[in-house]
């Protein structure tokens, strides 16, 4: 599915890497780890925005659905608890939902970033405490544009002059801020239309909007399955590949690395690249999860 994809076998590099045990008392082991009040309760919640297909999405059931359910599945089983997804709505909700507490941690393909580690905005300035990651995936930007890509847009540099659609809260739409400061000084306007959803995004894509900016993976399903295939192409390779990672608030250290442990377990063991399988998503896949990493 995403053939066209760099750089996702990449072996993730970082902090905190911690040793995988073997057998059926690791499990025992991970599970003794968890916070108290994880284990007591016997449920982690988990904070999401069901908005990005093929990562996170509602099935024709209504059911949470995508590599980061399936995955978050596995890693209740393998802890001994039920894993229990909320709701955070439009994707900008779901850091600032996991900082207030309304959840144990966020997954919801957010990209790990520095920004988001040390709680800075755009500019710089600090606007809360930050989180923490645990990645377990790489994935890069793709530019999703008309059939037959007749603007030419094969690059974040090509954009200017047109208009570019992109999801509020992202590290897109932060893309696109960053060159539309260089289009505009340069007579070439860009024209940035922000969404809440990928849906409404795609909609705009349709419509006034010469490309849609968003994760490659995403970029690629919608190419694929809107309007059979019909409608949309991907301009050029994917861009600036990043991981995703499990969020987590700082002082969750705890459960941070627990998490780390059991993903890396499920490395180990084949379940994880048989979940990365069954959504045609393999060449995302790392070699071990790390905290914060690249």
């Amino acid at each position: 599915m995403l053939a066209a994809l760099t750089g996702g076998t990449l072996l993730l590099s970082g902090c905190g890497v911690i040793g995988i045990g073997g057998g059926s008392s690791d499990q025992a082991d991970l599970r003794a780890l968890l916070p108290e009040r994880v284990r007591k309760a016997g449920v982690l919640t988990v904070g999401s925005s069901f908005t990005a297909a093929p990562v996170v999405y509602r099935n024709d059931r209504n059911e949470p659905d995508g590599l980061d359910p399936h995955l978050a599945q596995k890693l209740g089983s393998l802890l001994g608890v039920r894993v229990e997804f909320q709701d955070a709505g439009v994707f900008a909700n779901v850091l600032p939902g996991l900082l207030g507490g309304k959840y144990d941690i966020a997954m919801s393909g957010i990209t790990d970033t520095r920004e988001r580690e040390q709680g800075l905005d755009k500019n710089g300035k600090q606007v809360n405490a930050g989180v923490d990651f645990v990645d377990y995936f790489m994935a890069g930007i793709g530019i999703a544009v008309d059939k037959g890509n007749p603007k030419e847009i094969t690059d974040i540099d090509r954009l200017c002059g047109h208009t570019v659609t992109v999801k509020k809260g992202t590290t897109h739409a932060d893309l696109a801020a960053r060159q539309k400061a260089v289009c505009d000084p340069a007579g070439r306007p860009l024209t940035i239309m922000e969404t809440d959803s990928d849906n409404a995004a795609i909609e705009n894509l349709k419509g006034p909007a010469d490309a849609y900016i968003t994760d490659y993976p995403k970029a690629t399903y919608a190419v694929q399955t809107v309007g059979n295939g019909t409608l949309f192409d991907i301009g050029g390779p994917q861009i600036q590949p990043r991981p995703f990672g499990i969020a987590l608030r700082k002082e969750d250290g705890r459960l941070r690395d627990v998490l780390m442990r059991a993903m890396n377990r499920l490395i180990m063991d084949g379940t994880y690249d048989q979940v990365l399988a069954d959504h045609q998503l393999t060449v995302g896949a790392i070699q071990n999860a790390v905290t914060n990493g690249p």
